[in-house]
């Protein structure tokens, strides 16, 4: 096993804040209580889970260097959004996810720096450590609803982390079901565990489809949700949706998504335009609250993301390597579209601003920059609404899909309405059929530009794309001679980290590495 799993320790130990609980959450220090006690009962399981949340939005999953852009969740998105075509990074800047942009990050696999390592070493961190958990299912005492409440949680914890793993290391599951996937473990680790061999992507998948029905299940007779960091029984259904429409499950990522949906209402006026850095608004399903005192100095999601709150004379992460949308994705909303409010197509007349960054983004801003704090959303409603228009179309239930579409959309646009039908896709992104499908799939780009990554969708579609100077990339990113117009591409699995091979016996370099190049 290799070296970097570890039981849950002090120093990442939760301390959630209580405006978005019901009742103030027990976080001791894991120290003070003894191995056994941790899992004793559902609510002593509480702090270990507080943990792994806490892990979840903590910096440092790569070595010194680069710990700026290794931030958990929300990195793991962001990555995967540059390295599609609807975000457009302007410029280098200070060298923070550009390399993920411009497709460069592949061949450093041995170096703990860098990407492979960060992605690997946390995912498979939260699975370690929820796996203590799951292990004292049969044993763990109290009111059933907080044994359920906190077995279901971390059984949703690894079929999400266990997904990301197939998505990132792996092509996408349809017609690579034999494909070589990732190591499973589900019994608790630490340092000398054996390693395990590399499974194939369906068995990978069998094993996540098992989890999250677990946690679905476990999580319908627990308790409601404690704080917005956990996830309930509408979020695990959230991840279901997710994980279905991977597996082409439309029926299942349907119905997942319409129950998901239930509890939340999506976002209008200022819920939407204040900067996505409140995870206790109405249409957030799960993200993370930040206080004051959790903020980790410079360099989480917002530093990367926020250009106006780092012009010039504060720092210039963001300033110096903008986020912008594609003309051609702008391009799509109506006029009257509220999300238009997203970006600024005028943003060059920002005195100053040395990279003349039309469309630049203002989605997402800190609440207080200058005290770095701001939330992280990990899902919101609206994918829902999204996710089952899709899976509707995908059985051509076409007027089904269409309600779905048409009543998400007059929260956006109140002239939109849509009659299409069909889910015909074309070869590339940008060839256009006119179909339902496309268009739910454009109004997905739109809605969660920044938020869900990019890449995953494209994976999961079996699209290829391209960037153009038009859509606003400059010629260093265009990544011309790069496989991205073929979605069996190995361009998007990211290699494995030279240090899993370095502790795991079962693994040979020679013939389980995957492609450094794009085939």
């Amino acid at each position: 096993m290799k070296k970097f799993i570890y039981i849950i320790i002090v120093s990442l130990t939760a301390f959630f804040s209580t405006s978005c609980n019901e009742e103030f959450l027990e976080t001791k220090p894991t120290t003070k209580m003894s191995g056994d006690g941790m899992f004793s009962t559902g609510t002593a399981a509480l702090v270990p889970l507080n943990g792994i949340y806490r892990m979840m939005y903590t910096q440092g999953w790569s070595t010194t260097g680069n710990t700026q852009q290794c931030d958990g969740l929300v990195a793991w998105n962001l990555m995967a959004d540059l390295m599609g075509e609807d975000m457009v990074m302007k410029a280098q800047g200070s060298g923070w996810y550009w390399f993920d942009c411009v497709y460069n990050v592949k061949s450093r696999y041995t170096s703990s720096a860098w990407r492979s390592y960060d992605v690997w070493n946390g995912f498979y961190t939260l699975i370690s450590n929820a796996n203590y958990i799951i292990a004292a299912e049969e044993t763990m005492t109290g009111d059933t609803k907080d044994v359920n409440y906190a077995i279901g949680q971390a059984y949703a914890i690894r079929a999400y982390c266990y997904h990301y793993l197939a998505m990132i290391f792996a092509r996408t599951y349809k017609g690579h079901e034999g494909d070589p996937c990732v190591p499973i473990y589900t019994e608790p680790s630490v340092a000398g565990t054996p390693g395990k061999p590399r499974s194939t992507v369906g068995e990978v998948y069998e094993l996540i489809r098992t989890d999250i029905d677990k946690a679905v299940e476990l999580l319908k007779d627990a308790h409601t949700k404690k704080h917005c960091t956990h996830i309930d029984y509408y979020v695990a259904n959230g991840i279901k949706a997710r994980i279905c429409l991977t597996t082409n499950e439309w029926a299942e990522a349907a119905n997942a998504a319409k129950i998901a949906r239930e509890n939340f209402t999506i976002g209008r006026g200022t819920e939407l335009t204040g900067g996505m850095n409140n995870a206790t608004l109405p249409n957030v399903m799960w993200g993370a609250e930040i206080i004051e005192t959790q903020t980790p100095g410079w360099g989480p999601f917002l530093y990367h993301i926020d250009a106006l709150s780092m012009l010039p004379g504060t720092q210039t992460y963001a300033y110096s390597a903008p986020k912008c949308i594609s003309t051609l994705l702008y391009s799509k909303m109506g006029d009257n579209d509220i999300r238009r409010q997203w970006w600024n197509p005028n943003s060059t007349d920002i005195e100053g601003d040395p990279v003349r960054s039309n469309y630049l983004q203002l989605k997402f801003r800190f609440s207080n920059p200058v005290t770095a704090l701001g939330d992280k959303i990990w899902m919101r409603v609206e994918e829902m609404y999204l996710t089952e228009a899709e899976a509707l179309c995908r059985q051509e239930q076409y007027s089904q899909a269409q309600s779905v579409l048409n009543e998400y959309m007059q929260t956006r646009d109140p002239n939109y309405s849509t009659g299409k039908t069909g889910n015909s896709l074309g070869a590339l992104t940008t060839d256009e059929t006119g179909s339902l499908l496309e268009e739910i799939l454009i109004q997905r780009r739109i809605e969660l530009w920044g938020e869900y990554g990019r890449i995953y969708d494209i994976k999961r579609l079996k699209q290829g794309f391209t960037r153009t100077a038009a859509m606003g990339w400059p010629a260093a990113a265009l990544i011309e001679g790069r496989d991205t117009q073929n979605p069996e591409t190995y361009a998007w699995v990211l290699t494995i980290p030279q240090s899993e091979f370095d502790g795991n016996s079962s693994l040979d370099p020679n013939k389980d590495q995957n492609p450094v190049g794009d085939r």
